[in-house]
């Protein structure tokens, strides 16, 4: 379990073209398919060779070439046709959170934001940072004195405009944890568009996939052990050998996540909670005590995972599901950007606020085998699709796109922006070959 006898070797077309491309081994996903990351550190012109071995044979239609160039992640070469890069991604024709969220913006008046949202967040929460994206350059300033969160939507941003043409746009980012808009549509005056990384059924800000799944996409294999994909090669024993009982682990930013511990001190046949930091409670420390770090790899030695919120969503719901135990989800007014794709008991199964109802939950899944099993499976497939990593940048691409269209005034450079620049060291050297349109084309 785990080792494969698949090789996949990745190699330049062109005999002429030397680049270095790192391929650690696939991962096991032990359902009968297999995931293999690369990493490029150079670009090629003429295109990729696939080849997929088992032992020195080719298999399944082995080998693949992906003609035409392709770059590496900091070659700052973007596609200059929104519309046929992406068709290149598979984008989704909709995605339902974004049509909810623009909802109550028809049109984006930026005079008035540029009035109001400075004086209106930046003093309270002090985590707003104004962006403007020009001529696929990017601008920005912060507002308020904890933005340092700023260096994951810069990254995200910059990646973003390295691979598309990006429309021009003036926004707002909430760099915090909370969702900050809270006036209705029909409020006078009403809400403006904030964008957050969470949102919450009391708000109205623009939800864009939180930092913490772009950047463990952005920098798969480059250091971060638990991205979205490396999670999928490290579930676990398979379902009849996990351990029969549910698993918490986690700070204590929510009082709910004391309460889990209490319930698994008066039940440990079917709870194992604990919290590895007290920050919030300190005083509930000696009470409850302090339960050693745990690995996240090792969370899916258990069968039942329990996700309750932290000061927000807990944005480890992602990876909890995509890995092979079954998700108790604690009801929630907060959601991140994929939530509208799934669906309860189907996908995972819901556990009231107060958690009053968790133990029969529990109970339910032990006295349920084959269902329990199979809602795991639902939800791992479920998330495996929406949660991919050219999802996230069809994502963003759409904010902005949707953005861009409701914009009543142009976008400009504003006093106190500066410029957040591409990389470049010599990583990111390259000489783009993209096709250029054809002037009848234009």
């Amino acid at each position: 379990p785990g080792r494969t006898q698949f090789k996949v070797v990745i190699k330049a077309v062109s005999p002429k073209e030397v680049t270095r491309i790192y391929t650690p081994r696939p991962l096991d996903r032990n359902d009968g398919t297999f995931l293999m990351r690369y990493r490029m550190y150079g670009s090629v012109t003429k295109g990729l060779k696939i080849e997929i071995l088992y032992g020195d044979q080719h298999v399944a239609q082995s080998p693949y070439i992906l003609k035409e160039p392709v770059y590496h992640e900091y070659c700052d070469c973007p596609e200059e046709d929104p519309e046929v890069w992406q068709d290149i991604m598979s984008c989704p024709s909709q995605e339902p959170q974004i049509t909810e969220d623009f909802i109550s913006f028809p049109t984006i008046d930026l005079q008035r934001m540029l009035k109001e949202i400075p004086a209106k967040f930046s003093q309270t929460r002090g985590a707003i940072v104004h962006y403007t994206i020009l001529n696929n350059h990017i601008y920005r300033r912060s507002l308020g004195k904890y933005t340092d969160f700023k260096m994951f939507s810069d990254e995200m941003l910059l990646s973003l405009a390295r691979k598309v043409r990006l429309p021009d746009v003036e926004f707002y980012l909430n760099v915090g944890d909370w969702p900050v808009e809270n006036r209705k549509a029909n409020d006078t005056p009403g809400p403006v568009p904030v964008i957050s990384w969470c949102g919450s059924v009391d708000s109205r800000d623009i939800i864009l996939p939180t930092y913490d799944v772009t950047h463990s996409t952005l920098e798969t294999l480059r250091g971060v052990t638990n991205d979205l994909l490396s999670i999928q090669g490290n579930t676990g024993p398979i379902w009849e050998n996990k351990t029969e009982r549910a698993l918490f682990r986690g700070r204590d930013s929510r009082e709910e996540r004391l309460h889990l511990v209490k319930l698994s001190k008066e039940n440990p046949e079917l709870l194992d909670a604990g919290i590895t930091g007290y920050f919030f409670f300190r005083e509930k420390e000696e009470e409850l005590g302090k339960a050693q770090l745990m690995g996240f790899f090792d969370f899916f030695k258990y069968k039942y995972q329990v996700n309750v919120d932290g000061t927000v969503a807990a944005y480890r719901f992602p990876y909890l599901l995509l890995g092979d135990s079954l998700v108790l989800k604690q009801d929630s007014q907060y959601y991140e950007h994929f939530y509208t794709g799934l669906k309860p008991w189907k996908h995972y199964v819901p556990v009231k606020r107060n958690l009053e109802d968790l133990l029969e939950k529990i109970k339910w899944a032990k006295e349920n085998d084959e269902e329990a099993r199979k809602i795991a499976k639902e939800g791992q497939l479920m998330a495996r699709e929406l949660l991919q990593p050219h999802r996230f940048y069809c994502y963003y691409y759409k904010v902005l796109q949707k953005y861009a269209e409701r914009q009543a005034s142009k976008p400009e450079i504003r006093d106190g922006m500066e410029l957040v620049p591409q990389p470049d060291d010599r990583d990111s050297v390259c000489t783009c070959h993209r096709k250029k349109p054809l002037r009848e084309d234009l």
